[in-house]
């Protein structure tokens, strides 16, 4: 099978850790994969980046549980081309599930192009305000629209998904 990116990783998001494997090709032409957990603290997950560019990794997967990946993401933007994956997509891992196994899965499978990033709007777009991508708590609300009670709703009510994902992305 071919091999898309010989300088990769793919990470498991969980609430307070994250599971991350780097696979690089090494100049011997061999394939070195590690695996490592990290907290999921800044001062974690800047260590978690230090480590993916000491193996000089291009890309990164990231698998789409909750919103646990959010703070990830925009840590390892800046440095990586990052790839939110859906995880229903990911999960077709036979046997007994563990965080070490998803992370080496997610690493094997976009070393190979297997698998296709969600849509991610740029960070100036995730910014700005009322934006259903902030990280800010008011981004979990609509503003309200004329002809509303003047509150917001929560995001979800009467139907409302961001655009990419009515699309199935």
């Amino acid at each position: 099978m071919e091999v898309l990116f010989p300088r990769c990783a793919g990470i498991d998001v969980q609430k307070r850790t994250v599971v991350a494997c780097r696979i690089v090709l090494t100049d011997d032409g061999e394939w070195l994969r590690e695996t490592r957990t990290y907290g999921t603290t800044t001062e974690d997950l800047l260590r978690l980046s230090d480590w993916l560019a000491a193996g000089d990794c291009t890309h990164v997967g990231l698998e789409s549980t909750g919103e646990f990946w959010k703070p990830v993401f925009n840590i390892l933007e800046g440095s990586f081309t990052v790839w939110l994956l859906n995880a229903q997509r990911v999960r077709a891992i036979p046997g007994r599930k563990t965080d070490v196994r998803d992370a080496e899965w997610i690493a094997e499978l976009l070393r190979h192009g297997l698998v296709e990033p969600s849509f991610i709007p740029p960070r100036h777009q995730r910014e700005l305000p009322g934006a259903p991508w902030a990280d800010d708590p008011s981004a979990h609300q609509l503003r309200a629209r004329p002809g509303d009670t003047g509150q917001p709703r929560a995001e979800g009510a009467r139907g409302h998904q961001p655009q990419a994902h009515r699309r199935g992305q």
